[in-house]
């Protein structure tokens, strides 16, 4: 075998398994594989817990580590996207590689191997932070998979000469169609062109979805029923739509049952929702999160990711989905001890499943993207915020880390 785990834990309720690799794949997973591995490729577990990759579902990496080169001071939305559209003509090509790069490297070193990635383009930029995320899609390719959302932050129709970008990243290879309904002159005429356009190409979609603290305008019932409509079931996600915690429980389990019908993936982007959320509450503010635990609970595909990292939407940040999942626990309400294992699906399974991953999985045969996390329990893979002791991409090991505390008594 090319490398091998052994004694790793995989569940909290079944024997230690070693994991044996070989071809980029899962070749063997059991209580004890008689085969051997060449020295250095077999790795004591001694108990640690085993998971497959984590999946960045919904990031920005060009708009990475520019925060304190024009400052969000309000802390709103409107100040965000004000604030980065008067960055983004001053990227440079060489900028956005090294920013990107530093994100690409801390996700890796967190046990990303899969990332989501939304890259803006728009007449005064141009393509240069879209045409750098797709090469470093085929840089990073043997060490983590990039999907590249051509999205359009600044809207389609209201900005002139975004139509034909749009077109033209789908033809420079963008691997999904992105939408911003929110931010653009008709949320339903801005829905009606994406879905052509992803029809045009035979691409997934995925948007920035009714991103407000009030639930007035939504287009998320329009999506959905368009969604239906198009036969596009399993193939659109949604990033945000932090609207619909503000709708009254009644047609909020009405929106519900129609996401789980059109089998539409909710992300929710807690640290960056959180940051700009409620900001005209003067007192008893807001959450302004989507309701994840409602839409758990109504079946639909529910995911927990980044979105930024420090920016004029998102100051802070490191990169860690562990430690998003983490945030959820509270802010969610997610800390319940039944509630609690539904998390850590939220970054590795249930994101697969928006991304629509056919070989992933901790499963012989599928793809060999693991992380090694140094705690003993895979109900304490979140609140350990545990080390990465290994992570591996399709078989060979791309980070590794060994810190460790030294106590003096």
């Amino acid at each position: 075998m090319d490398l091998i785990f052994r004694q790793a834990r995989l569940s909290d309720d079944g024997p230690l398994m070693d994991v044996a690799i070989e071809n980029g794949r899962f070749a063997a997973i059991a209580p004890k594989v008689a085969a051997s591995a060449a020295p250095g490729q077999e790795i004591d577990a001694a108990g640690r817990v085993l998971i497959p990759g984590l999946i960045e579902s919904h990031l920005h990496l060009e708009k990475a580590f520019v925060k304190d080169r024009k400052p969000n001071r309000s802390g709103t939305l409107m100040e965000a996207i004000a604030v980065t559209a008067a960055l983004k003509p001053t990227f440079t090509r060489e900028d956005i590689e090294e920013r990107s790069r530093r994100v690409l490297k801390l996700l890796v070193a967190h046990g990303s191997t899969h990332v989501r990635a939304h890259a803006e383009f728009d007449p005064s930029q141009g393509f240069t932070g879209f045409d750098t995320v797709l090469d470093l899609k085929r840089e990073y390719r043997d060490v983590i998979d990039i999907q590249v959302v051509a999205f359009p932050q600044e809207g389609i129709l209201k900005t002139p000469g975004t139509d034909k970008m749009m077109a033209q990243a789908m033809r420079k290879g963008a691997d999904v169609v992105g939408g911003i309904p929110y931010n653009d002159r008709d949320a339903r005429e801005h829905i009606d062109w994406v879905f052509k356009l992803a029809r045009e190409f035979d691409k997934d979609l995925d948007f920035h979805q009714d991103f407000k603290d009030d639930a007035d305008a939504m287009s998320i019932e329009i999506l959905a029923r368009r969604t239906i409509a198009e036969g596009y079931q399993g193939r659109v996600s949604v990033g945000h739509l932090t609207a619909l915690g503000a709708v009254d429980v009644p047609r909020r389990d009405e929106i519900i049952a129609l996401l789980r019908d059109a089998g539409i993936s909710v992300m929710c982007l807690p640290a960056t929702d959180l940051h700009l959320g409620g900001r005209k509450d003067a007192y008893n503010v807001r959450r302004t999160l989507t309701p994840v635990r409602a839409l758990r609970d109504g079946g639909v595909n529910v995911c927990l990711a980044t979105n930024n990292i420090r920016n004029a939407f998102t100051p802070y940040g490191n990169g860690d989905l562990l430690q998003i999942g983490m945030l959820a626990l509270p802010a969610c309400h997610l800390g319940g001890a039944d509630d609690q294992a539904t998390v850590l699906p939220m970054l590795t399974t249930h994101a697969a499943k928006a991304l629509r991953l056919a070989n992933y999985g901790l499963e012989t045969g599928k793809d060999a993207d693991c992380v090694l996390l140094d705690t003993r329990r895979v109900a304490d893979a979140i609140i350990d915020l545990p080390n990465r002791d290994v992570v591996v991409k399709r078989g060979r090991i791309v980070a590794r880390s060994t810190s460790k505390t030294e106590f003096a008594f």
